[in-house]
């Protein structure tokens, strides 16, 4: 059985999209963590890019949008102002409440769930 093909970007390419600004950003995703590569003047250069970082992750071939590259070391000469992986913090959960809930009912759930921020409020006043 064939491996299954990943799709790519509306840019033609793995892990780059264009920016409002014209200019082509690169993200890459492993392990559970996302990863900010950068941006680059050309949606090419940015996939090039993206391929130093699977190169870097150790991700399968089929991941990277230059097959033909055969090494790390290829792949990093061919991004000649190399890549600065930055991870992007996950976002903490919001506090969401049910319309039907009353806010009697919002603010105890909330203490419930949160006791170190009642206590800190107890604290300050």
């Amino acid at each position: 059985m064939a491996p299954k093909k990943m799709p790519k970007g509306k840019s033609g390419f793995f892990g780059v999209r264009q920016k409002p600004s014209g200019n082509f950003g690169v993200e890459f995703s492993d392990a559970g963590r996302h990863w900010w590569i950068g941006t680059y003047p050309s949606a090419h250069e940015a996939a090039r890019a993206y391929d130093v970082a699977v190169w870097r992750a150790e991700r399968p071939r089929e991941h990277l949008n230059f097959l033909e590259i055969e090494s790390r070391a290829e792949a990093e000469m061919l991004v000649p102002q190399g890549i600065k992986m930055k991870e992007i913090p996950t976002k903490k959960s919001s506090v969401v409440i049910s319309a039907s809930e009353t806010d009697e009912e919002a603010m105890a759930r909330f203490a419930r769930e949160h006791p170190e921020y009642v206590q800190a409020e107890l604290e300050f006043y």
